[in-house]
Order: C-alpha cells, then structure tokens, then sequence
C-alpha cells in the first residue's frame, strides 16, 4: 500500500492549496475540498500504518479493507487532477478570460463537489462496514521490527556506508580463485592442438542466489586481454525465438561491431540496426566475427529451446572463441556444453570461512571484525543463509545498521525470523523469506521507491538520474527544508543500494553524456517486487515474462508499463468476461488495444516496436504525469500534439526517439519538471562512443521558455557532436532550471539573461566560431559576467563549436574575465583554445573531476595548477589538450594530493610520450590510454606506486610495448598487489 499512501499524502498538499485559491470561488466546494483533505489524512495515516506493520500479523479483512482506502485515495486525486486539467484557469490568462471560464465551467465544478461528497461517503461507508465486521486496527500498530527500541537507531536518515562498502576485496569473496581456474581453462589454446582452436561452450551452473553472475563478470574481465572481441547479454526467463532473439543480436552487435574512436574503419559498420530482421543481424554477427577470436557471456539462460535458438545464430570459429554460459538448470547446461563435464562448471556453496568474511565485510566494513557480543547471532545467521551470497549479502547490509548494545535485539530478531530449511536444502521459497525481510524492514518512504523499480524488466540496467527525476514527478520523494528533492532522491538511492537491496551496475561513461551511475535488481528480488506492486495496484505490466499471466490487477490502471513481445491487436472477444474484464481497465491477455487507461498516471514502454495500437490513443491518456517512450520508433506530429495537451505531465523523455520536430505547444506544459530530448550512446571501452539511436531535432521551439516550472532539460540533435539547442530571449524566465545541456548561445543578450538562472547546478554552454556574423567577443564577455554570478553550479562544461577547426581561436580566453568562479564546482569541462588556465581555478577547492580537450595548452603551466587542487580525484585529457611538440610530464614534485584516475583521451600526434618521474601521483589507482594508432611511448609507469588498474585501447602492434610493461611489474608484485590488466584491440587483425 505504499503508493497509495505517497498518493494521499501528496494529495492532501495539493487539496490544501486548491482550498486557499479557486475553490474558494464556488461557495461550498472549498468546505467538501476541506472535508475531503482531512480524510485523505486519516487514509494517509492508515496506509503508512500498513506499510510499517508486520506482514505477518496483518489479517485479510485489514489488507481488504486498506486495498479499498487505497483506491478511494487514488480516485480522489484524480478527480481534482481532472478538476485542474478541465476547469481551472490557465497560467497568463487575462481577467475576463479568467472570469469567462469561471463562469463557463460552473456545472464543471459542481459536478467536481458532488463527486467529492461521493467520495467522502465511500471512504465513510468502507470504514463503517469494516467496523460491523469487528476489524481491529490492533496488527497495523505491531511494526515489522515486532516493536524493537533499535527501530529508532535505524531511521530513515542513517548515515551511508563508507566507500570501503564495495571494496573489490569483499565483491568476489569466494570467487576469484573459481575465476581464476575457470580462466585458465578457457584461454587454453595449443597451437598444435586442433580441438582447442574450435569453439567451446563452458557452463556455469547453480541455484538462484550462488553467484553465477559475478563469476562470470569476473571470469570475462580476466581474459579481456585474450579475445580480441566480447559481449555479455542477458537472456530473460520467457526468451522466444522471435523479437527475443533479434534484441538479444542488436545487443551483441552494439558491443562487438563499432569501431573505436580514431578507428580507421567505416564510421557506422552496422548500417540501419533498427531495420535488420533476424537474418541481417545474423550475417552482420557473422561478418563482425569473422577470422576473430571471441568471447561471450550469455547470462541465465533457462530452457534447451532458447539455447537453440541463440546457437544457432553465433557463428563457428576455429581461432579457439568460447562461449561462457550461466543457469539455474543442469540439463540446460548440458545441452549447452554437449554433456561434456569438463566444460561444466557447478557453483559450490561458500566455504563457512568465505561466508564469515563476506558477512563482515558488509555489515561492518572491509577490514573491520564482528563485535564479541553480536558473534554467535552472525554464527547462527550464516547457518541459516546455508552458504548463499545473495542471503549472505542481504541480511548483513539489512543488519549494518544496527551496532550494539541498541542493536543487538534487532540481530536477534532477524536471527529467529529467518527459516531453517536454507541451511540444509537450498529452496526458492528460503530465499524469497530472506529478500523479502530485506524489504520488509525498510522505511516507510524507501517501500514505494523499491517498489517503483518494478516497472523496469528483468536484467535491464536503470539509469540512476532517470530513475530519481521519476520518483521526484510521481511525488514519492518529500519535500525538507534545506534540500531539493533531487538531493534527497539521491539519499534515498545511497541507502537502497548500501543496504545491498538494489545492486551497482557498470557506470555508462559517453563522452556527450558524462558519466550515468546504473542499478539493478535481482532477479529473485524483482519477483518480490512485482508481486507486492500488483497487490497494491501500484504497477501494471504487460509483455514480455508477463506476457500470457494475469500481471495486471483487476483494478483502475494506475501505471502502466509496457514491456516486450507485446501483442498489440485489435480482440475481437464480445464475451461478458471479456467486456466485464474491459470496464476494470484490462484486455484479453497481452493485449493493449480496448484498455481504460484514463486514470493512468505513468506511461512506460520498453518495446519500440510494440506500441503502435497504444501510440495512437494517446489523447486519452489525460491524467499522466510520467510518459517515457525512451527508444520508441515512429512518433509523429499526432502523437506530440496529444503530449502537449498532457496539462499534468511532470516528466517526458523522448530520448532516442526519431522525432524531427518539437511542437511549438510544447511550452503548454506549465507542469513539466523534466524534458529529456537527449540521444543514446552505446559505450564501449572506458572512454570512447558511438552514436547508435538518436532524435532527429535541430533545435528546441523557442516556446520551452514559457516552462516556468521546468528543471531538467536535455538536448541533444541530429548529427555531428558540435550541434547544440540555441538558447532563445526570455530564457531567464525559467527560474526553476538546474540542469541545462548542450545550450548554444549566439546572443549576448541570452548570454546575460543566463546570469539570472540562480538555481542551476548543471550547465553544459558553447558559443559557436563557425557562425558569422555575431560578435564573438561580446558574447563572452557576457558569459563571463554571466558566470561570476552563478554560486549554485556543481557541473560545468563550456566549450567552443569549431574549437577543431584551423585557424584555432583562443575564444575560451574570456575565463579569465570570470571574476567571482562558482565555488562549488565538482565537475568542470574546458573545450576549446586557451592560452592558459584562469587563475582562479586554484580556489576550487571542491573540484573532484576535471576534463579538458582542443586546449594546445602549456604542459608546464597545465600541470603546475591542477597539482595543487585538493579534491581532484579524475581527470581526463582529451584531444589536443597540450602543444604540438611537448611531451607530457607529470613530475615529482607535482604531489596531485588526491588523484586516482587518469584517463589519456585519443590525441593524434601530441603529445608523443607519456612520462611519470619518481613520486608523480602517489594516489593514481586507475589509468586509462587511449592510444588508437598513434605510435605513443608511456615512460615511467613503474613510478604510479599505487596503481591497481590500467585500460589500453589501440591497435594490437602499438599497445604491446606498454602492455608488456605492466606484465613485468606484476611479476615483481606480490599477488594480492597485482595490476588489472584491461585492453581492447581497435584493429582487425
């Protein structure tokens, strides 16, 4: 019932405000609107009652009862959300019009407080006929924590675990000497020995929960240097041979067929990807591979007929390629691996030792011991996590919280609240009991923000930043003075993912993008959620694994997710079930098509070419406040036309979309908090990008200045990388913006409006030396005027487009004119000629990452001030950030305090040498170098004392000498001192 009690609270703000302005306008609905918000209140109070007491102490008749509140919560906000879409008046309406409206909806707005006396009956009705019955409100007020004084350690607030929470050291516990075994095996190719070179199927193969996954993902990461091709996809538990497979192809073409930046190959070998059937892909897989060794991870596959259908498709090779499978199923991985034992792999239970270790090492911290008083609880808890990471981990993130003497009773609880029957026979039940006391011991506020990750499908990557601004518009995350709602989503994202609930997944790093910080679920887990969702009615699902199942409630649809192999037909069913089946909101199974969806409130599609029927009906869709069509195909002016009149919508992303145009009605949207027009980049590699699927715009409407309430918004066009959105006048009218990207500005009017926008965090601004006609020199200055008053920037990228072009400009010399640098800065990005760096970039103590490119910088005078900067931890030096002529240099005496990761963008020609003198970067853990087919030296890599990882990226002829160089300082190391090794080939040999 958490969404439901995030629904009233969020309604009872709104009632409230509604109350002191237009309702006040009709004599009597304010006093029924009043009325209405003080039961919302109690509803509120009831749900939050539910979702804080013990599951299982909480009887039908309570959770029949709540099921009914719940509902009359929902059909109350949207009958004054109908009341705001239909009949208030307009934002810039002027008095008559205001007034004409007033009084042209008058039979509007009594209909609205006759249905609110509705509504208030019915709550009344419900509570009274739940009292005939004798229902007591006794199980709502027994806690999940069965009342335990450490409840109160653990509130909401807790602080997040240090980053030593996922220190390698503690992420493969138990697996890295299987790893290593298992690698050895793999890469065996003897070049006398013909059935090594053949291709080969290894198998990994446990229960639910073993570790498979990670296994694997660190199996594939030691032999990076032995395959020159890899890719890992996911297969889902429903996988077909139809529009299953064909994603399954794209998904390893996007990883095995683009070239690297500074590739001499052709810039898009993968033509029209979108357009390809099954056989396409199948001869470009083919084409892509051939005369290649290859590696790839095919994760839990669950049936013999989807390994036949994927089979079928990869190609044979006899340049010894191997095929790395996981699953749950033993005669899968024999039909995988030819009933060949040698090629199979069983996952074994952790050793008590390793149980012990991994236990700590989330509970407490890498490095800590368990407290003496709380030993024989974690004994007994390990006992009954019979040997099983995924329970291992989740009890102990659920438990880290609780330190004694508090929180000893609360490990005592958990400890007799966890079955038995894990520490002799495994059992998905076993694990279900312990995913779901992880859940179920989560905050009241943390429940709907879990449960909202039901509606992504099973192994898809989230997208932290998209994830947070969804929650911020379906109005699960509070308002607290002193913080915006961003911040504190972003608190509520640290603690799912210290509690061990969500899981890290790689960090997409795109060179347009930045950096996107991902999760995602468990699989086991996400059953829990979507079970929960679908009890609450929070999320209806269709396609996909729900395809053919009744995952959707019998309910009004309140959020609709649509997921792939959708069957989007026209039913021709005229039974009463079928037409009883229509009036509660649900289609014959799998269908789309005669759906109700006019009380649906979030609208996601994850099937670009399953949406054609729904696409069409979107004039219906009146009361939406999340669409995300992110990927879909085929949106024309019709379909935006409806979306402008969506007067509710709080977040639209249209990314990867192909629409050419934005309509101009656009900045009708006065609720709108988030536009997302940006393009999708697949990355592969640590630093370079290709541009697959992007939209199709040139510019945004000049309109969008009228979207006074909007605050992200995210651009991104047709195209080279040096296309940007032209900031229109008036744009500083938009005084809620905090993140703004990829902004071309031409005017030195706009250029001084922008100094107004005092609440922007993220600004990504370029002025353009290609265009003609502008005076260049007065728009900086005005930049720079503009910049000095921006106190709130956290995240700043400036550069010049046309900084590639000779004769190069030094335009970004007006930094020296910013007098008072936004001191906050985390994030800063310099594109662009520059004779030096400002002197003020000294002062920012904060600077955390750094990221220059095209700069034909002094190496000298660069080093000498990003050295001293205290905070700075990354820093990425692009194309052409130093002279023609000079070396790199980082020396001895430049102490770079904090340094960890270095990444050497691809730099043709400057400069030739790398060179670290003795005591450079004491700090540097990672490095990254981008050498392409430059023939580059790295002098002195002995000397980064500290180094724990390091990426190459070239041609196989130029890399050799620098990747022998780190072969030889790992035969010097100790084994637990060895250096990753991760290299990928951009040539074809």
């Amino acid at each position: 019932m958490e969404g439901a009690g995030a629904a009233a609270q969020s309604l009872v703000i709104n009632v409230g405000q509604l109350v002191g302005e237009e309702f006040r306008q009709l004599r009597g609905v304010g006093g029924e609107v009043a009325r209405l918000r003080s039961e919302l209140g109690t509803i509120n109070a009831l749900l939050r009652m539910q979702s804080e007491a013990d599951e299982d102490g909480v009887d039908h008749f309570v959770r029949e009862w709540m099921m009914q509140l719940r509902e009359v919560a929902y059909d109350s906000q949207d009958c004054v959300d109908l009341y705001l879409f239909r009949v208030r008046s307009r934002q810039g309406d002027r008095c008559f019009v205001r007034w004409k409206r007033l009084l042209g909806t008058l039979r509007a707005r009594r209909r609205l407080a006759g249905d609110i006396r509705d509504l208030r009956a019915l709550a009344s009705a419900i509570n009274e006929q739940h009292a005939r019955y004798g229902v007591s409100l006794e199980p709502l007020r027994r806690t999940a924590a069965a009342s335990d004084p450490a409840q109160a350690v653990a509130a909401s607030a807790r602080a997040l675990r240090p980053a030593h929470q996922h220190h390698p050291s503690n992420q493969f516990v138990g697996n890295r000497v299987q790893a290593t075994y298992l690698a050895n095996k793999v890469k065996a190719l003897k070049s006398d020995d013909e059935n090594d070179k053949q291709l080969k199927v290894f198998s990994i193969v446990g229960f639910g929960g073993l570790g498979k996954t990670t296994l694997a993902v660190e199996l594939c990461r030691q032999l990076e240097t032995e395959f020159q091709r890899q890719a890992q996809v996911s297969v889902s538990q429903t996988f077909s041979g139809g529009k299953d497979l064909q994603g399954l192809l794209k998904r390893l073409l996007l990883q095995i067929a683009l070239p690297k930046q500074g590739s001499s190959e052709q810039a898009d070998p993968l033509g029209n990807i979108d357009t390809m059937d099954v056989g396409q892909l199948e001869n470009k897989l083919k084409e892509s591979l051939e005369n290649r060794r290859y590696l790839i991870l095919i994760d839990d596959v669950w049936s013999i007929s989807a390994w036949d259908a994927i089979r079928s498709k990869l190609p044979s090779s006899n340049y010894g390629s191997r095929i790395i499978v996981t699953t749950r199923i033993d005669t899968v991985a024999k039909a995988c691996s030819d009933a060949n034992e040698d090629y199979i792999h069983r996952m074994k239970k952790l050793s008590d030792e390793d149980s012990e270790q991994l236990f700590v090492s989330k509970a407490f911290g890498f490095g800590n011991t368990c407290p003496k008083d709380l030993e024989a609880a974690m004994r007994s808890i390990l006992k009954k996590c019979g040997g099983l990471p995924l329970a291992i981990v989740s009890i102990a993130s659920l438990l880290a919280s609780y330190k004694p003497p508090e929180g000893k009773r609360m490990w005592e609880t958990v400890q007799k609240s966890i079955g038995s029957q894990m520490e002799t026979n495994p059992t998905l039940e076993g694990m279900r009991q312990i995913l779901t006391l992880s859940y179920n011991n989560l905050p009241h506020h943390l429940k709907a923000c879990m449960m909202y990750l039901s509606i992504f499908p099973e192994d898809y990557i989230i997208v932290k930043d998209r994830l947070l601004k969804r929650w911020i518009a379906e109005g699960l995350v509070a308002e607290k003075r002193g913080l915006t709602q961003m911040e504190l989503a972003e608190g509520y994202f640290n603690e799912l993912m210290s509690r061990g609930i969500i899981d890290r997944a790689t960090v997409l790093v795109t060179l347009r993008e930045g950096r996107e910080e991902g999760c995602r679920v468990h699989d086991m887990m996400l059953e829990i959620l979507v079970s929960k969702s679908l009890e609450a009615n929070f999320v209806s699902l269709i396609g996909g694994q729900y395809d053919g199942t009744m995952s959707y409630s019998a309910n009004t649809i309140r959020r609709l997710s649509i997921h792939g192999g959708v069957d989007a037909h026209m039913e021709d069913g005229s039974s009463s079930a079928t037409v009883a089946a229509r009036r509660r909101g649900v289609t014959g199974i799998g269908g789309v098509t005669g759906m109700i969806v006019q009380h649906v409130r979030s609208l996601t599609i994850f099937d670009p070419e399953a949406h054609n029927k729904l696409l069409s009906r979107l004039d219906e869709f009146a009361l939406l406040r999340v669409l995300d069509l992110e990927g879909c195909k085929g949106l024309g002016r019709k379909h935006l036309s409806c979306i402008s009149r969506m007067y509710l919508l709080r977040f639209l992303s249209l990314k990867s979309t192909d629409i050419k145009e934005m309509p101009l009605r656009i900045g009708d949207l006065e609720h709108l908090q988030t536009l997302d027009a940006l393009l999708r980049t697949v990355t592969k590699g640590p630093f370079s990008t290709s541009d697959v699927r992007q939209t199709n715009l040139n510019d945004l409407p000049k309109t969008v200045k009228k979207l006074e309430k909007l605050e992200h918004l995210l651009f991104s066009g047709k195209g080279e990388s040096w296309t940007g959105w032209m900031l229109p006048q008036g744009i500083n009218k938009m005084k809620a913006l905090r993140q703004v990207n990829k902004a071309v500005i031409h005017d030195h009017a706009v250029a001084e409006e922008i100094g107004e926008l005092d609440q922007l965090q993220e600004l990504a601004i370029y002025v353009d030396t290609r265009e003609t006609g502008i005076d260049q020199e007065k728009v900086a200055e005005k930049l720079a005027c503009s910049l000095s008053k921006m106190y709130s920037l956290r995240w700043l990228d400036m550069g010049n487009f046309g900084c590639d072009r000779w004769p190069f400009i030094p335009i970004m010399d007006f930094l020296h004119q910013v007098e008072s640098p936004p001191r906050l800065l985390r994030y800063l990005k310099i594109c662009g000629c520059i004779n030096k760096l400002p002197d003020w970039l000294q002062s920012l103590t904060d600077l955390v990452e750094f990221d220059i490119g095209w700069t034909y910088l002094n190496g000298v005078q660069l080093f000498s001030v990003l050295c001293k900067l205290p905070s700075l931890q990354k820093l990425y030096l692009g194309p052409y950030f130093i002279r023609k002529g000079e070396d790199m240099v980082a020396r001895s005496n430049q102490s770079f305090p904090e340094l960890k990761e270095l990444t050497l963008g691809y730099s043709p020609e400057v400069p030739p040498v790398y060179i670290f003198e003795e005591g450079s970067m004491p700090k540097l853990e990672t490095l990254a170098v981008y050498i392409g087919d430059q023939p580059k030296q790295i002098v002195g890599i002995q000397h980064l004392t500290n180094l724990k990882e390091v990426h190459f990226d070239g041609w196989r002829d130029k890399l050799k000498h620098a990747v022998e160089q780190v072969e030889q300082l790992n035969k010097k190391r100790d084994v637990s001192e060895q250096i990753t090794v991760r290299v990928k080939y951009a040539d074809t040999n």
